[in-house]
């Protein structure tokens, strides 16, 4: 009887061929360039970046200069090294090789400045941050005794919200989201955070005055992409739906006292 693939095992490729949309520095023009490297067990995509940058050459044999793209924590914590593989945004360091159709496509997220290669500058997102003043203001560093209790339901939800690394995929994902029609579902997520802490309910209405501007939650067209993009299960889409309802009763309250 004749052996058949099925029998003799899952088939394991020789090589690993990666296309990779490719700038020199802001403004340049984009390219892609395709390399081939041997195939081996467990390989991710930070893997395969790091094998390339060794010896850039591509696979037609012509030398070029190794690629660009920012990684730190390699355990899918940082969010740092994001980038859109095969069409959907995620993390390079939990991309695996075995899991992934061949040729694997890597671009930068298209959302953000292109820096060069797979970099971006996401400084926008960050700026989006202060703008809602996304932390919780401490008088001193002396003791101030233990924190407020909160209801064990409220604690589950705001851990959801903490979990956010600032990776950017849902902000990749989302249809509205630019620099400057729609400030995006993470920077809302992180009010909904801090406005349901008893200490970071005392900016409260800073926080909404930023979500009521111009380029705020109202410009959420409903897509609910980021949530399906979200790689740590965040419930951005409860975050809209409550801080709009916020929004609207500081809104009304504001009109009322005038």
């Amino acid at each position: 009887m004749k052996s058949t693939p099925e029998a003799c095992g899952p088939y394991m490729p020789n090589t690993v061929e990666i296309h990779i949309k490719r700038r020199e520095k802001m403004g340049a023009p984009q390219r892609w360039e395709i390399f081939e490297i041997p195939y081996r067990p467990n390989l991710n995509v930070i893997s395969c970046l790091m094998e390339i940058r060794k010896n850039p050459v591509t696979k037609s044999g012509q030398k070029t200069t190794p690629p660009s793209w920012d990684m730190n924590c390699l355990e899918q914590v940082c969010g740092i090294c994001t980038m859109v593989i095969n069409g959907r945004v995620r993390q390079s360091c939990s991309a695996l090789i075995d899991n992934l159709d061949q040729p694997i496509k890597l671009e930068p997220m298209s959302k953000f400045p292109n820096v060069r290669d797979l970099q971006v500058d996401r400084s926008q997102m960050f700026d989006h941050l202060k703008r809602v003043h996304a932390w919780i203001e401490l008088d001193g560093s002396h003791d101030l005794g233990p924190g407020p209790r909160m209801d064990q339901e409220d604690v589950m939800e705001r851990y959801a919200y903490s979990r956010c690394m600032t990776c950017g995929c849902c902000l990749e994902a989302c249809p509205q989201y630019d620099e400057d029609h729609y400030i995006g579902p993470q920077a809302i997520a992180q009010v909904r955070l801090f406005n349901m802490h008893p200490s970071g309910a005392m900016d409260r209405d800073e926080r909404l005055q930023a979500l009521m501007e111009e380029d705020g939650i109202t410009n959420c067209g409903n897509a609910q992409n980021c949530v399906k993009a979200c790689p740590m299960n965040i419930p951005l889409t409860k975050a809209i739906y409550e801080e709009n309802r916020e929004t609207v009763l500081h809104g009304l309250l504001g009109w009322l006292k005038k």
